[in-house]
This record gives C-alpha cells, structure tokens and sequence, in this order.
C-alpha cells in the first residue's frame, strides 16, 4: 500500500518511477537483443502539404553576446501585435531541431543534446501570427527542414487554451512550439531509463529556444501545465507510441 502521508517519505508515483527506472531494473534493450531501430523521424503525410522553409546559412540573425542572452533570457507571457516572420521562425526551429548531419538510418547530429543522439522528439506548431502562414497546425521535418501544414481549423487555438487550463497569452503570441516524444526511439537503446532521458531532452531544446529568441526580439515562455489526454487528441496521437511532454509561446516582445 502506497504511504501518502504529508511527511515528505510517502513513495508515490514519482519516487516509484524513479526507483523503477534505476539500471539494476532495466535488463537487455531491444538494441542489445539485435531489434531494429525506430526510424530517425516520423513519415510526413502524402496527402498534406509541405512548405520549404529557408536555408539556415542563409539567415540573418543579429549578433548577441551568449552571456547577454544568458542574463536577458525571462519567461515572457505579454506580446506584440506584430507576427513572426518566417525567417524568425525558422531560425528558432533550426537552433531547437535542426539537423547538422545525418549517419544513414542510425543517428542524426543535431544543435541541441540527446542521449545516444536518440532526438526522440518530434516540432509541431500552433501557428498564431507568422508571416506567410496560415494560423493552424504544423509539423516540422527537421530531416528534410520542411513544414508540413496538419489542420487549419479556426478553432485549433482554443482548443488548445482549453486543454492547457486557459493561459490566456497561448492565444496572443505568434507560434506554440509542441514536443512530442516518441519513446521508443529512445528506449529502444536505454530500456525503461530513457524515459528520463525524454525529460532531460526536453530541457535542452527549451532552453534553446529561449536563448535563440533574444537576439530577433522574441520572448518565450515554457508550459508544462496541460491536460496530457486532451493535447494528445488535438494532435492527433495516442499518448503512448507518440505523447506530448513540452510547450513553449513565442512572440515579438512588446515594446
């Protein structure tokens, strides 16, 4: 029976993940018992369309001090009425997702960290205000450095407010940034311990999109306060082969 007394050595759900998730538990992986792995993304869909976005070399992102941006980084939850460009966007997906090289099927090196370069995570957007974009929903493909427009369905914005316990400055900012996980890229080396590796990824690209923000005159706040079942529906995934873990607002700071 489970101690939920209030003197801080109850073992609840997190202790027990915690306990359960220790290398003495973890066994073979299926990479040590010779599975194939997980492919490096998700298929895009065929019928859906995609959008090219810019070359990242050919950005131009004013220059920041990295200690500058270190000390300037807030959590910021008031915004402008003026959109993102798309050059903007880009530039925040490439310093959270972009692809620096691929190694055939087996890994990819990308601008942020990952256990076993695993990169378990998958980019999608709820486009708000971007210049050139339709408000809805996205997906980046960061293999091929694409958008691939899901679902422009006007009320996608709501839904999400909803489902994120009304945050009001989710429906003012210029784009959401959603992870999503796909465990098993990352379990399939590490067994049940990588699922703390999806948490500590998910630090990692966080914190690059806030320091990526400053210099182009963007804010950011990091949300990890939603109802899990009702994100997974809106997205479109089950929640257990594929599951949110992070959001983040961006938009151009107010003056």
């Amino acid at each position: 029976m489970t101690d939920t007394t209030g003197n801080g050595n109850h073992r609840g759900t997190g202790r027990e993940f915690m306990e359960r998730t220790k290398y003495p538990y973890i066994g073979k992986s299926d990479q040590q018992r010779g599975l194939r792995q997980p492919p490096l993304e998700l298929p895009p869909d065929k019928d859906l369309p995609l959008i090219d976005l810019p070359r990242p070399k050919a950005l131009e992102v004013p220059p920041l001090d990295l200690r500058a941006a270190i000390e300037q980084r807030r959590s910021v939850r008031t915004y402008s009425r003026e959109p993102l460009t798309i050059e903007e966007l880009t530039h925040l997906l490439w310093c959270t997702q972009g692809v620096q090289k691929v190694q055939g099927t087996q890994w990819t090196l990308r601008t942020v960290p990952s256990a076993g370069a695993r990169h378990a995570f998958e980019t999608y957007l709820l486009v708000n205000a971007v210049s050139g974009l339709e408000p809805g929903l996205y997906r980046y493909l960061a293999l091929s450095h694409q958008l691939q427009q899901l679902d422009i369905d006007p009320t996608l914005a709501l839904r999400v407010n909803t489902a994120c316990f009304d945050q009001q400055f989710l429906l003012r900012c210029g784009v959401v940034f959603l992870w999503t996980a796909v465990p098993y890229r990352m379990t399939w080396r590490y067994g049940e311990r990588g699922y703390r590796d999806l948490h500590l990824d998910a630090g990692h690209v966080c914190q690059n999109l806030y320091l990526a923000a400053e210099p182009v005159g963007c804010g950011v706040c990091a949300i990890a306060a939603f109802d899990d079942d009702a994100m997974n529906r809106i997205l479109g995934i089950d929640g257990e082969e594929q599951l949110l873990i992070y959001l983040a607002t961006v938009g151009k700071k107010a003056e």
